[in-house]
């Protein structure tokens, strides 16, 4: 039985603290907050409860291995997982509404082609089709195998695997396919590349520089469905938490981890604030690269360092019930796309344009006070603290106000019904989790020479692992929890440990 120290209670640190401990591991962890879940957190206030982090769950099939894993009872007996049908709504510029259906690939395409035009549809389902191959030629090596060192093992995932329809010409493989131009020659529509791009736009991807490989996004979510914990996502957190602590691990909050033990050349536990020692066998960090580096100089090189885009969510509080027949989620797309892209990823004002906001309306009596009041959440993908001044007050209750103007077109009446607002900024972000500028790290992807790749999750400190959405695979809700199980992997089997089976 090794000692193991965790730091933060992320869900990434957590899921793989649960399996640590189930493999009769004593399990430390150590969070600078007072509580856990990392960025699934929950605002409650009058009755009313919001999640102030991911809204959905894609891929449940990682949180039902995880609970399998790790006890008896699974998954659904700790939470009620239901799927979001319809899948999302979405209002495009030019006033065009559609309902996608979920997990139905026939019922995208009569949506489409009924929203859209004849061929619609069939287009759609064609480009998933292509990012099926996608998922067939990434899903062990990006969600099931640790990041494997050497170059043959980059090189390969620095490949785009998307088999992206030949164009005519001189020049028609002047340059690799980027998400935007395979929706431009492949889907032609600009709804449809709206609808394409609002994929990559949600994990803070530019789509004009993302490879081709993003695809498989919209791929994972049509296929494996959408899905919603019933009370809030803040509840799989719980869950998890609790499982945690029916293994044994201990939580220590408050508790801020500010370098590492060595002995050795080797792990040999951590320091928190103040100079407490607290020794260990192996550390487990689920941290931001800027924490890393401050704990850990170097081990976190790689790529995928930069800070990425924040999110921007607006809660509100309405009076009135929520009607029948509302989507859960509806995506109100920008009427300026680029204007939207050069705000969050280049030279534009990044709090000066109308973003693509998300609305989140779930048909769940826990999220509000009685059923003559709803509870709302909008989300937008905006440029970091640091890029913005998202600490400006004024500023950002403009951009609140911006975004509330939006989703006015899928809540009708919103402003008659507003009872009270409250927004999170990624300055807020940065202040809640320790992430730098608030940023929100993306799922890895293949393809552009393995920029889209993060840190592997062994380091090159003996004894040191990474896990969380700043390590491979990435960010999201299931990737944090293959990335916990691939930490567990290699600490219980061994570098020579293959993944998950």
């Amino acid at each position: 039985m090794a000692r193991i120290a965790v730091i933060g209670a992320g869900m990434g640190a957590m899921a793989a603290a649960a399996r640590l401990a189930v493999a009769g591991h004593r399990v430390t962890v150590y969070e600078r907050a007072a509580t856990h879940g990392g960025g699934v957190g929950r605002l409650a206030r009058d009755g009313f409860a919001f999640d102030t982090g991911p809204g959905l769950l894609h891929l449940p099939a990682v949180y039902r291995d995880l609970f399998v894993k790790t006890g008896k009872e699974s998954l659904e007996k700790n939470v009620e997982l239901v799927q979001v049908d319809p899948a999302s709504g979405h209002l495009f510029a030019d006033g065009t509404a559609v309902s996608l259906p979920n997990a139905s690939r026939a019922g995208v395409i009569e949506a489409l082609d009924a929203a859209v035009g004849a061929g619609a549809g069939e287009r759609w389902s064609e480009l998933v089709n292509r990012a099926r191959e996608v998922w067939d030629a990434t899903r062990r090596p990006l969600l099931e195998e640790p990041l494997r060192d050497g170059p043959a093992a980059r090189e390969a995932l620095g490949r785009d695997p998307y088999p992206a329809m030949r164009g005519r010409g001189l020049f028609r493989r002047s340059t690799p396919p980027t998400l935007a131009s395979v929706g431009k020659r492949e889907l032609k529509d600009p709804r449809l590349v709206a609808l394409l791009e609002s994929h990559a736009l949600a994990y803070g991807l530019d789509p004009r520089r993302t490879p081709a490989s993003a695809t498989v996004l919209p791929y994972m979510e049509q296929t494996f469905g959408s899905w919603y914990v019933r009370g809030g996502m803040r509840g799989l957190a719980d869950a998890l938490h609790a499982r945690c602590v029916a293994r044994r691990v201990e939580f220590r909050f408050g508790a801020e981890v500010v370098g590492l033990i060595e002995k050795d050349g080797r792990t040999a536990g951590v320091e928190l604030a103040g100079g407490e020692p607290a020794e260990a066998d192996m550390v487990v960090a689920g941290v931001s690269p800027g924490r890393l580096a401050a704990i850990a100089p170097g081990a976190g090189e790689g790529p995928g360092s930069a800070v990425p885009p924040g999110r921007f969510t607006v809660f509100l509080a309405l009076r009135g019930d929520r009607p029948e027949g509302v989507a859960h989620r509806t995506v109100v797309h920008s009427p300026d796309r680029e204007a939207e892209l050069e705000a969050v990823f280049g030279e534009g004002d990044p709090r000066a344009h109308r973003p693509t906001v998300t609305v989140l309306r779930p048909d769940d009596p826990a999220t509000r006070p009685d059923g003559a009041h709803e509870a709302v959440t909008l989300t937008a993908t905006v440029a970091p603290q640091g890029r913005a001044d998202w600490r400006d007050g004024a500023a950002a209750a403009a951009f609140a106000e911006r975004m509330t103007d939006a989703a006015a077109a899928a809540v009708p009446g919103l402003r008659e019904r507003l009872l009270w607002r409250e927004f999170r900024t990624p300055a807020d972000t940065e202040a809640a989790t320790g992430a730098e500028g608030g940023g929100v790290p993306a799922p890895v992807l293949a393809g552009a020479g393995g920029a889209f790749l993060r840190p592997g999750n062994a380091t090159g400190v003996p004894g040191l692992y990474l896990a969380g959405g700043f390590a491979h695979p990435g960010g999201g809700l299931a990737h944090a929890g293959m990335s916990g199980a691939m930490v567990a992997g290699l600490i219980v089997d061994g570098a020579g440990w293959r993944g998950s089976q």
